[in-house]
């Protein structure tokens, strides 16, 4: 479960690229878009939102919002869930903090579209979510290490699994 615990949170920082690559490709091609004479209004943007195409990449938004509110709280939810199987002292404290960060997350990008202040925060959340769900995974693998090569008697100040509390 040591495994599930840090593909799982791999998978959270891997999926925090992704929503990076798909809005910025998202936003490239709607300046393209302005750039050719088209005009992104409110009734542009609610046939982006209603499925109709204004501009080839607008997909990218779609993934983005897709992506962000139903597949990575559902990875951070089994990642917490994983974290008290994992085996590794403090798991659940990664876990618990990977799934706050994602609910931060999806609370700040829907409030990003009231408040604009908000999408600053959305930006600076997913640095943060990156690293914290990175490090999480780190520092599984890490302590896989460190038991796989601990001595048959820990030494003395080692934890039971030889790693320094």
């Amino acid at each position: 479960m040591r495994q599930v615990f840090r593909v799982l949170a791999y998978v959270v920082a891997a999926g925090v690229v992704v929503q990076a690559a798909v809005i910025v490709y998202a936003v490239a091609g709607m300046g393209l878009y302005i750039d050719d004479g088209g005009v992104m209004d409110q009734a542009a943007m609610e046939q982006v939102f209603a499925g109709e195409e204004v501009f080839p990449e607008q997909t990218g938004m779609l993934l983005h919002g897709m992506t962000g509110m139903m597949v990575l709280p559902v990875i951070a939810l089994l990642t917490f869930v994983a974290s008290f199987f994992a085996g590794v002292r403090g798991a659940w404290r990664w876990g618990l903090a990977i799934l706050l960060l994602v609910a931060l997350q999806v609370v700040l990008g829907i409030g990003g579209h009231s408040m604009p202040f908000l999408g600053g925060l959305h930006g600076v959340n997913a640095l943060l979510l990156f690293g914290v769900a990175l490090y999480t995974g780190w520092r599984v693998a890490a302590r896989g290490r460190a038991v796989r090569e601990a001595p048959a008697a820990a030494a003395p100040g080692l934890a039971a699994d030889g790693v320094a509390p």
